[in-house]
């Protein structure tokens, strides 16, 4: 299965349950037919920002939700790549708020339907605007009011 929907489902997972160890979360999701390892489960999480809290894994939270923004989740790809999926259609008005934002790290953004490419400067740039998007996408929205 491909990884925006394992992600997708890891997410999915997390909201709906308790998880103590990363083995509980990796036992449901092979359940589910999704087959990961435990780094690529480590990989995972890491791209979905989860934190442990509390002796549990949890997703950020704040006002306004990745998800209620469209985002579903981000991916990393080789050295300077982030792969964001979106709801459909709303590809272009996440890309359009990560070029409003201006990260210094981001070079550009290319979106499609329900993608969004971003271009990272280089490897440390990339782990800089995962956690700078998923706190833009976290934060609440500040065009209201």
């Amino acid at each position: 299965m491909k990884k925006p929907h394992r992600l997708q489902k890891l997410q999915d997972l997390i909201q709906a349950k308790r998880y103590g160890t990363q083995k509980e979360i990796q036992e449901d999701l092979e359940r589910l037919g999704y087959q990961v390892t435990q780094s690529g489960l480590s990989r995972d999480l890491d791209a979905l920002h989860v934190v442990k809290r509390d002796g549990r894994y949890a997703l950020p939270s704040a006002g306004r939700s990745a998800a209620s923004a469209g985002l579903l989740g981000l991916a990393v790809s080789g050295e300077s790549l982030i792969v964001a999926r979106t709801l459909p259609g709303l590809a272009s008005a996440i890309a359009l708020d990560i070029d409003r934002a201006a990260l210094p790290m981001v070079v550009g953004t290319i979106a499609g339907d329900d993608t969004v490419f971003i271009a990272a400067t280089d490897r440390a740039g990339q782990r800089a605007a995962l956690a700078a998007l998923w706190e833009l996408f976290a934060a609440p929205d500040k065009r209201e009011g």
